[in-house]
């Protein structure tokens, strides 16, 4: 597969990707220029059975490297609006939002690796052996850190539905 037709097809996803990880429009933008170039440079020296997979460790791999760079994370509560239908009322975007803020945030209090590991698997689609690769995790331990990292999640969202009651 081409680069261009590579690009075309995985942008958003490793865009959504580096924003939940980073919590920055910037940040997950370049990052993804980073990923992209990194693989336009190292595309011709690999023989690739499953390229959204090496994009995404790519990605996984250009984010460890600015978080090390920058020793912190930089979390800022923006959210981008998503595309409305004409049904929507401005209430319910608002919900919607609010509660999928609720939700990156109890993904984002969880262990680094549960939660590199829920992004991966849950909310990208990813299977177990192309997550355990991306973050270079032998596959129990991927189950195991994704169990704990859902159940987390889980306990979190019940507590908050209790304490709405």
């Amino acid at each position: 597969m081409e680069l261009d037709k590579a690009y075309q097809e995985y942008v958003n996803d490793l865009y959504r990707y580096l924003f939940s990880l980073s919590k920055d429009h910037f940040i997950a933008e370049d990052l993804v220029q980073e990923a992209f170039y990194r693989a336009y440079l190292h595309l011709e020296d690999y023989e690739i059975s499953n390229i959204r997979a090496w994009l995404f460790k790519v990605a996984y791999n250009a984010f460890i490297d600015f978080q090390r760079k920058n020793k912190r994370l930089i979390i800022q509560e923006q959210i981008e609006e998503g595309s409305s239908s004409s049904k929507e009322t401005p209430e319910k975007r608002l919900l919607e939002k609010e509660s999928f803020q609720l939700l990156l945030n109890d993904i984002h209090s969880l262990k680094e690796q549960e939660r590199h590991v829920l992004l991966l698997c849950d909310l990208h689609q990813l299977t177990y052996n192309e997550a355990a690769e991306i973050v270079d995790m032998k596959l129990n331990t991927l189950k195991s850190h994704l169990h704990r990292g859902r159940r987390k999640v889980m306990d979190r969202v019940k507590e908050r539905m209790k304490a709405d009651e």
